[in-house]
């Protein structure tokens, strides 16, 4: 028999609420075990299978827990918010040939408030932006029967992230592709319930939207990876 899709159990959302109400090293060494056992491990057991189907439509990307999973500890070096742990356990699945943050690929968190799943180019430099932006102004109905999709709309929602109210330098204010050539970040994904995270469903619902986003992000890329 094949096995069980893969899910969180309802300890790691209890154990990630109370994190959040002690967020201290003391209690968190306390419980360091609870961690491991039910996010932690659980969170590599999903990583490790999304390995092997994103070989069917994104072989392209990269899921190992090595490479995925981040760490629990904050990086308070330059924060004015001093807790030492993040209250959500994430992922992300870079695209091989790229730097584990450089260009787009796919991500999910799991969090006391929500569970997000999608993907895109969140904080990309200004050279890999002006590629970006350039490949846009020449594939400009490539992208839009990706994100204009029925069935992108229905499953992921729009295309979202920050962007300029003005159509960038280099390009006239009527081109085709003006709306797009204004974002500073390609942002898609949706937000769940909390509780999608224990649901039977929970892998299925990444599976199809990271189906829907994978194109996008294999898109972006295109002018990054020459």
């Amino acid at each position: 028999m094949p096995a069980a899709p893969p899910c969180f159990t309802p300890a790691a959302l209890k154990f990630l609420r109370a994190l959040k109400r002690n967020n201290r090293r003391e209690w968190f060494n306390a419980h360091r075990d609870d961690y491991e056992a039910h996010v932690r491990q659980p969170m590599t057991v999903i990583i490790e299978r999304l390995g092997v189907d994103f070989r069917a439509f994104a072989p392209e990307l990269v899921a190992s827990p090595r490479v995925s999973l981040y760490r629990i500890y904050r990086d308070t070096r330059f924060s004015e918010n001093k807790t030492p742990y993040k209250t959500h356990v994430a992922a992300v699945f870079p695209t091989r040939g790229l730097a584990k943050h450089e260009g787009a690929g796919l991500y999910f968190h799991v969090s006391p408030e929500e569970v997000w799943v999608g993907g895109g180019m969140y904080a990309p430099p200004m050279p890999q932006l002006l590629a970006v932006r350039g490949h846009i102004a020449a594939n400009v109905k490539r992208l839009r029967t990706i994100v204009e999709s029925p069935a992108f709309r229905r499953q992921v929602g729009q295309l979202e992230g920050e962007r300029l109210q003005r159509v960038p330098r280099g390009f006239p204010k009527d081109h085709d592709a003006a709306e797009f050539l204004k974002f500073r970040q390609f942002l898609a994904g949706r937000e769940f319930p909390p509780a999608l995270a224990t649901s039977p469903g929970f892998y299925r619902t990444l599976i199809t939207v990271f189906r829907r986003v994978a194109p996008l992000a294999r898109f972006l890329n295109e002018p990054l990876l020459g």
